[in-house]
């Protein structure tokens, strides 16, 4: 495999996972490069959205996120990809492409913007394929992006309806000053039924000086990893890029031959676990892998699930997935322990301490939710009124609960709404001096003494402890996925929204 630097696009020779909507996020990038992709391009992304975008450093993932602000995650990278990422725009505008292009590029490889999209999205904006019926506008966005950024500038086109036309925007775009230049060797009008053009990749090559990614061969032209080296040289380009191949089955890549998809799907899987994708993107891609046999047995459990526990099940990965949720959720404590406060703060009107809920350490039946309740009957108040919120690119959870017209808060987030406004109940009890009901306290007689009972179904303290905590674990854990899914919310997917 080639060494691939910063300066990758100097390189020729190399193998690159084409930019895909919707699949080309950080667990398919990660899967590409660990099966020897060179180059791995992210999913077209709109500067619109992600000049609106805060870049934040993700400790608990150990990414960094570029987070909006209704708290996706637009784009998410890490340390393991940073020199081999190469991110793509949909832009109509070279303002707004500088603007993004520095926000990002100490974190990737290189720019790319797409002139080759041909779907209505990208269009409709002036951007994509729209972008080649304007030269003036394409030499416009690359002179301010080469002359603006640190990292390497490319970009990525369809070819035009004659060969003549295609060889003079080429040559224009060359003049700008980027690195290299990925051919789809299709018309505009044309789809991945219609055959590739390798002829007219073939005369881009011969009249520009700078690389040339020759892209379309899947399928048709590459169905395994030998193939690559085929379709370059009918495109007689510096490189290859590919698209569905990799899709389907990122081992394409490797030169030690093909591996059985399901292998594939399940360290795709782990990926996608490890770095918190959202469940209905994993879910996506997992059945494009699954192409002919998404009606199999596996196909519709994987069709069928909802959560990334519901998808982990259906790989017998749920172990896997319950220790990286118990790993992250250690170091989430880790982070916060060392940086939040223990006295009580104010936030504005409301009143913050760092504290989390921990089942284990009130006995069954018995929640500070309870006690708080049971406190505001006896001195004759309102019922305790409790306002949560969802986080989206972690999916976590933070309550407010009012009480006597004044606030009370965590400022730690819990991976559950329940756990949320557990820990909201014990910020205001512990203000307010009140018991909570934790084990080994004394009895407050707020709450009748049956559901004080330790022993419960013949087990022991201890025991039904333990038993409590394990069961604890998968249940608010599946209680979080499943409000995320019933949320819809993006494959996100931190300033304040890093801190899980």
């Amino acid at each position: 495999m080639v060494l691939v630097s910063v300066s990758c696009f100097y390189v020729v020779d190399i193998t690159a996972l084409a930019p895909m909507v919707r699949v080309g996020t950080l667990p398919m990038r990660l899967l590409a490069l660990d099966y020897g992709a060179d180059v791995v391009y992210c999913e077209e992304l709109i500067d619109i959205k992600m000049a609106q975008c805060q870049r934040v450093v993700n400790e608990v993932l150990q990414t960094v996120d570029f987070v909006a602000p209704d708290d996706r995650v637009m784009f998410r990278t890490c340390a393991k990809e940073k020199a081999r990422v190469v991110f793509q725009m949909g832009t109509a505008d070279p303002d707004r492409a500088l603007t993004v292009a520095r926000l990002v590029e100490k974190d990737v490889a290189a720019i790319d913007v797409n002139m080759g999209c041909p779907k209505e999205y990208s269009t409709k904006g002036g951007m994509g394929a729209a972008l080649l019926s304007d030269p003036e506008k394409i030499e416009a966005i690359l002179r301010k992006l080469v002359t603006g950024v640190s990292v390497p500038v490319t970009c990525k086109i369809r070819i035009l309806p004659s060969m003549e036309e295609t060889v003079r925007l080429v040559q224009r775009i060359e003049k700008t000053g980027i690195a290299a230049l990925a051919v789809h060797g299709r018309f505009k009008e044309e789809r991945p039924r219609h055959p590739v053009h390798c002829d007219y990749i073939k005369a881009v090559a011969q009249a520009v000086s700078i690389p040339v990614i020759a892209n379309g061969g899947s399928l048709d032209l590459v169905k395994a990893n030998a193939d690559i080296e085929e379709f370059r040289k009918a495109t007689g380009a510096s490189s290859v890029m590919l698209g569905r191949a990799a899709m389907w089955n990122a081992s394409v890549f490797s030169s030690q031959g093909p591996i059985p998809v399901e292998r594939v799907m399940e360290e795709y899987l782990r990926y996608a676990i490890r770095y918190d994708n959202h469940a209905f993107n994993t879910k996506y891609c997992l059945c494009q892998m699954l192409r002919d046999k998404v009606e199999s047995p596996l196909g519709k459990q994987v069709q069928a699930a909802q959560t990334n526990v519901e998808i982990s099940e259906a790989f017998g990965l749920q172990d896997f997935y319950l220790q990286t949720q118990e790993q992250l959720q250690v170091r989430r404590d880790s982070l916060y322990s060392s940086s939040q406060p223990d006295q009580p703060v104010m936030d504005g009107d409301v009143t913050m301490m760092a504290i989390k809920f921990e089942r284990r350490e009130y006995p069954p039946q018995i929640t500070p939710k309870m006690f708080l309740l049971e406190w505001s009957r006896k001195e004759k108040l309102e019922q305790p009124l409790y306002k949560t919120v969802q986080r989206s690119q972690d999916r976590a959870f933070q309550s407010t609960v009012t009480v006597a017209e004044k606030k009370y808060r965590s400022s730690l987030w819990e991976k559950s709404k329940k756990f949320a406004e557990q820990a909201a109940a014990i910020v205001c009890l512990r203000v307010l001096g009140i018991p909570e009901g934790r084990i080994g306290e004394e009895d407050s007689g707020l709450v009748c003494k049956r559901k004080r009972e330790w022993k419960t179904n013949g087990f022991t303290e201890e025991e039904g402890r333990k038993k409590r905590h394990i069961a604890g674990i998968q249940q608010e854990n599946e209680s979080s996925e499943f409000a995320a899914a019933a949320n819809g919310s993006h494959h996100k997917p931190n300033g304040p929204a890093a801190q899980l």
